[in-house]
């Protein structure tokens, strides 16, 4: 069946040597749809982001942009507005018609760490065409805070699909007639519309928005940081907030969403013209996202909000971006937050993982 291959299909791959990886992938890289990826042992600090584009390999193209080489065995810092390029363990012998797409994972958004895939010919981050046979690396940029990274550390996921997988808005409509994909009335406008929740229900803090000048953040450290530290609370009483330029913001979507065992999703900005910020980096959602929650009412989704250009007004209620639902070609064997362990299931208002509130 065609549709977004489950960890029973990517274990597949891995027998088959269309996912290859120094050393051996390891069993708890494998998610419910996706394959954690992990960085390799050098770091190359870049002058500028780059594409290698077709006939040039990411080889070919450090050769005119790399400025040094960094080795991480024991740990290095990345610093925040530098840009770094990290060969990744794994690599790809994709066959004629799989294709594959790459995104952040959730840890790594909510610390404002752009990480994106590059692969050798590539014209597009993130977006790995069929038949592709070769390597991948991490784009690194970190924009908020310097990160002290590590071999074998994760900071991008990827998914690949077999055929045509995406709902179309007809079929959203049925999908949410059939098993309640929000807890409100739906905004379906190419793809699930989301909003952002500025009204809590208790008390008045709405969101986080990150402190300038701050220390490195280990990224092995769990429930390690004071967020004070980091992050600088924000509180209303208007249902109103004015995202400064420049500034990154951790906000929740006002609604509580549902992905149901036969499905997986991926959160796009919302269109431009509604102004000007960029909503959420990481943006898959596995199946099982919200489906299994104590009440059975969904989870809501934290955004990672990064205002440009101007000071923008984001009101309570405010369409903020949308998923794009799609179909797996089966359902996965564990589903996101019922059979594998997660920090973020049944969410609210939540930063990283690697912060204590």
């Amino acid at each position: 069946m065609t549709g977004v291959l489950p960890s029973q299909a990517l274990r597949a791959l891995i027998a088959s040597g269309t996912l290859r990886a120094d050393p051996p992938i390891v069993p708890d890289q494998i998610q419910p749809a996706s394959l954690d990826l992990r960085l390799g042992s050098v770091a190359h600090r870049v002058r500028a982001s780059f594409l290698p584009g077709r006939g040039r390999t990411v080889t070919d193209r450090l050769a005119d942009f790399s400025m040094h080489r960094i080795d991480l065995t024991e740990g290095a810092v990345l610093e925040k507005g530098c840009v770094y390029l990290v060969p990744l363990m794994e690599s790809l012998h994709l066959p004629a018609g799989l294709k594959a797409v790459a995104n952040a994972k959730s840890s790594t958004g909510r610390l404002d760490l752009l990480t994106r895939v590059v692969t050798d010919e590539g014209s597009e981050f993130d977006r790995i065409p069929d038949s592709y046979d070769g390597p991948l690396y991490a784009e690194i940029c970190p924009r908020s805070f310097s990160v002290l990274v590590r071999p074998g550390m994760r900071l991008n996921q990827i998914r690949f699909r077999d055929g045509h997988a995406t709902l179309d808005d007809t079929q959203l409509r049925a999908l949410h007639d059939r098993e309640p994909l929000v807890d409100s009335a739906p905004v379906i406008d190419a793809g699930l519309g989301f909003s952002v929740d500025l009204r809590p229900r208790d008390g008045d803090l709405v969101g986080y928005r990150a402190k300038p000048h701050t220390g490195v953040i280990d990224l092995d450290l769990i429930a390690h940081y004071p967020a004070r530290d980091f992050w600088e609370e924000l509180r209303t009483n208007d249902a109103r907030l004015i995202l400064d330029p420049g500034a990154f913001y951790i906000l929740v979507s006002r609604e509580a969403v549902t992905i149901p065992p036969a499905y997986a999703a991926e959160m796009a900005p919302y269109l431009a013209m509604v102004g000007e910020f960029r909503v959420h980096y990481a943006g898959f959602f596995d199946p099982g996202f919200g489906h299994a929650t104590a009440n059975g009412t969904g989870a809501r989704g934290v955004l990672e909000v990064r205002c440009h250009e101007a000071p923008f007004v984001l009101e309570h209620g405010q369409i903020v971006g949308r998923l794009i639902y799609e179909r797996m070609s089966q359902p996965p064997e564990r589903l996101y937050g019922q059979d594998i362990a997660s920090n973020y299931q049944g969410q609210g208002l939540k930063l990283a993982k690697h912060f204590v509130v």
